[in-house]
């Protein structure tokens, strides 16, 4: 048995602001993938990958119990298939901000939920809420709260516009230039992030009124001006709006970039080689970046891991 593949995500932008309401966006990244799988299942790894599918069976049990309503499983070969060594085999990274528990709720879902709804027929907006909804409720399992934003763009594997928390759709985005010398690329931080600490603290700073203020009027502005500049191919415009929400984000979530990245922050800023941002809700894991010329991104940043997502 080996499930389809479910793919990675990235959200390019709206961490922290769609809590808030603000617009995001968010896109497969097929260079990493996961699968459900028997065969190979005494591996160390195969064997903790089951460990969890244990756990999240009996938290999807509890789930169905407590709201019937929202969705059901095939439980009983959900089971059987865990007692027969079923893991998810993936090349995800997890605590890096790219949806390692995203693929595996979207794989869950696919394969074990009874009437579900799938990607062949017309998805309308209701339809994506109500897989939204479902998948922030498996999701939280994992983060403790979940939007469903992860898994959802697995199993659709299409770019996800989010125009506000209940008005989603799919969306096209500009294809890319693969000879461009403009790019979006990961940065390897090093270090795992963990979503929970992260969201208490946003939370936290959320009480203070100069940041809440500031999140409105210019992290929230900042970004729903890149999503448009984004789906709208305005090149210029965006790169411009991306320097802007890489100040905001230095200087109003520096607890969620990790201590030695604020130096290449201040870098990017001031050389305009490159602009960082968060991707996911920070701490470790990946950082997103923009360059309007690859090369120099590449050269400044020669002594980390970098990985080229999209070409302009």
């Amino acid at each position: 048995m080996k499930g389809p593949l479910f793919y990675a995500k990235i959200l390019l932008f709206g961490e922290y602001g769609i809590i808030k309401d603000s617009k995001g966006l968010s896109i497969p990244y097929n260079f990493y993938k996961g699968a459900l799988k028997k065969e190979g299942s005494d591996t160390e790894q195969a064997k903790k990958s089951n460990g969890y599918l244990a756990d999240f069976a009996q938290y999807l049990t509890q789930l169905e119990k407590e709201q019937p309503d929202l969705v059901r499983f095939d439980l009983k070969t959900l089971t059987a298939d865990i007692a027969e060594g079923m893991y998810f085999d993936s090349s995800i990274p997890q605590g890096y901000g790219v949806g390692s528990s995203g693929a595996l709720v979207a794989a869950i879902y696919d394969k074990y939920a009874q009437d579900k709804i799938t990607v062949l027929e017309n998805l309308t907006r209701d339809k994506l809420l109500q897989l939204k909804s479902v998948f922030g409720q498996m999701e939280s399992f994992f983060h403790g709260k979940s939007s469903g934003l992860d898994p959802l763009n697995s199993y659709l594997s299409l770019p996800i516009l989010i125009n506000s928390g209940n008005h989603i759709e799919s969306a096209s985005i500009p294809s890319q230039h693969k000879q461009g010398k403009g790019a979006v690329f990961l940065l390897d931080s090093g270090i795992v992030g963990e979503t929970a600490p992260m969201v208490q603290i946003f939370m936290e700073k959320m009480k203070q009124e100069g940041f809440r203020n500031a999140l409105k009027d210019q992290f929230i502005k900042h970004t729903d001006a890149c999503v448009e500049d984004f789906i709208n191919g305005n090149v210029k415009s965006l790169f411009g709006n991306v320097k802007q929400l890489s100040k905001v984000v230095l200087h109003h979530f520096k607890p969620m970039i990790p201590q030695e990245f604020h130096r290449l922050w201040k870098q990017g800023l001031e050389t305009n080689d490159y602009y960082l941002k968060l991707c996911g809700s920070g701490g470790g894991g990946y950082i997103l970046g923009f360059t309007e010329d690859i090369e120099k991104a590449k050269s400044q940043l020669k002594d980390y891991k970098l990985e080229v997502v999209y070409n302009f």
